[in-house]
């Protein structure tokens, strides 16, 4: 059974960066679709980018496009999201899942995912 583990959030100040890591145990990650979400107190939970197995090809929602950078590391079966330009608005709980629906015609910001979710990892922004 494919298990998914969030490491490297953390509190950073505005305009810091952070990089979460997203490992995959149980299976090979490069054979999902796996997706980065997260959700703000009080909000609800938004896809940020995935990256489709089929093509390899990643996809972003615009808030974060240009300041988050996604990709995957078939050798060590992680995937990381390297985010830049970080602000109070980033702060959330990130979460890593399989199999989201990541095809260009699905909007991100409602996510539908049909695999596993990792247990999330606590960005906070703040000075």
């Amino acid at each position: 059974q494919l298990q998914l583990v969030e490491s490297g959030g953390g509190l950073v100040q505005p305009g810091g960066s952070l990089r979460p890591s997203c490992t995959a145990s149980g299976s090979t990650s490069d054979t999902y679709t796996i997706g980065w979400f997260r959700q703000a107190p009080g909000k609800a939970r938004e896809g940020i980018p995935c990256i489709s197995s089929s093509v390899d090809a990643t996809r972003y929602v615009d808030s974060v496009k240009g300041r988050f950078t996604m990709w995957r590391d078939k050798a060590k079966n992680t995937v990381y999201l390297q985010m830049r330009s970080l602000n109070a608005e980033d702060t959330a709980v990130y979460y890593c899942a399989t199999d989201p629906i990541c095809d260009s015609g699905h909007s991100l910001s409602t996510p539908v995912v049909f695999g596993s979710w990792g247990q999330g990892t606590q960005v906070t922004v703040s000075s």
